[in-house]
């Protein structure tokens, strides 16, 4: 286990260095001008100076070559130093967002625990919910829970948040009054009354954001289950006379989660990057909005580093689904 995962971490070193390449071109190489929001009256000659202080004027793999080195050797530093109060990385360039002049990890760090309380908790209790529902439904198949979960999580799984992130705050914001149609980033839990509140305009960001986890992994875990509760198996583990729980929740639970798991782990770096339309509709101030943000105003360094990290997580979580597929899977062995 140990040689498969040192192989897949240096294969992962070429792999994010050409994704890297690819985000890097496509975002420079598209038709974008960072001076288009700047006030008309500025003269040429002074845009040309702001262009050349952002480092355009220099060739596309300078530029690429830079960013590589701020990305992996600079960044790393200033949280080494942030964590052991050390100076490693004083002195050197950052990568600065074109939009605000500050550094754009810095900007991450102050928008991601929002983006982790909302669409985080949204993730844990759409899991939660999607196994029992999927283990439920294909156990009792063709019943009425297996027909009305089928018709809730295709509904759930068809309706896009922009819909059901507006139908709620009408319903439950406009009409009822229960709940806060806006989320308040500024919002700080100190007592039992700001946790209160703090809970309340959580509602529903994750109840649209959970009922989609939910209708996507219950649908695998039913599938899953199916399979696995027709193999032979499953009718010599009954034939031996162990008890029903023991038959299901042991033997076919643990071989039905194995594809399962492939789905919860790459679902995972969606958190992190949060759910950019219902951040949007909620007004939630996470990394989310960051990067629509960031599009808008053609802030490329934003924008390229935001979807990298995207990129190393997937890549990461990728790594850790295929360890768990050895932990669950006796069978499947990394020699």
């Amino acid at each position: 286990m140990l040689t498969y995962i040192v192989r897949r971490l240096l294969l992962a070193i070429p792999t994010l260095l050409f994704i890297a390449a690819c985000i890097f071109l496509l975002l420079n190489l598209a038709p974008n001008d960072p001076m288009a929001q700047v006030p008309m009256t500025i003269p040429p000659d002074v845009k040309e100076k702001m262009r050349e202080a952002l480092g355009l004027g220099q060739p596309l793999h300078v530029q690429f070559l830079k960013w590589v080195i701020q990305f992996f050797w600079v960044e790393p530093q200033v949280f080494v130093d942030y964590l052991f109060n050390t100076s490693f990385s004083e002195g050197k360039q950052r990568i600065f967002s074109w939009q605000t002049r500050s550094p754009v990890m810095d900007i991450v760090v102050q928008r991601l625990p929002q983006t982790l309380w909302v669409v985080g908790m949204s993730y844990i209790v759409g899991i939660l919910i999607a196994l029992p529902i999927g283990i439920y439904s294909a156990y009792r198949q063709y019943s009425v829970f297996d027909q009305v979960g089928t018709f809730v999580t295709m509904v759930g799984y068809s309706v896009p948040p922009f819909f059901s992130g507006v139908f709620v705050i009408v319903l439950f914001s406009v009409q009822l009054g229960w709940l806060p149609s806006v989320y308040d980033t500024l919002h700080e839990v100190v007592d039992w009354e700001t946790f209160k509140f703090q809970f309340r305009q959580m509602i529903m960001p994750v109840m649209v954001l959970a009922l989609q986890t939910t209708a996507q992994i219950s649908r695998f875990m039913r599938s899953s289950m199916l399979d696995n509760l027709n193999q032979d198996y499953v009718r010599t583990a009954r034939a031996k006379g162990l008890s029903e729980w023991t038959v299901v929740a042991i033997h076919v639970l643990r071989n039905s989660m194995i594809p399962v798991v492939t789905v919860i782990a790459l679902g995972i770096p969606s958190i992190f990057g949060g759910a950019i339309i219902t951040e949007q509709v909620f007004k939630v101030n996470g990394i989310g909005q960051q990067l629509i943000n960031a599009i808008y105003a053609n802030d490329l360094p934003t924008v390229q580093t935001i979807t990298f990290m995207f990129a190393v997580l997937i890549v990461v979580f990728n790594l850790i689904a295929d360890i768990l597929y050895g932990i669950l899977d006796p069978r499947i062995r990394y020699d």
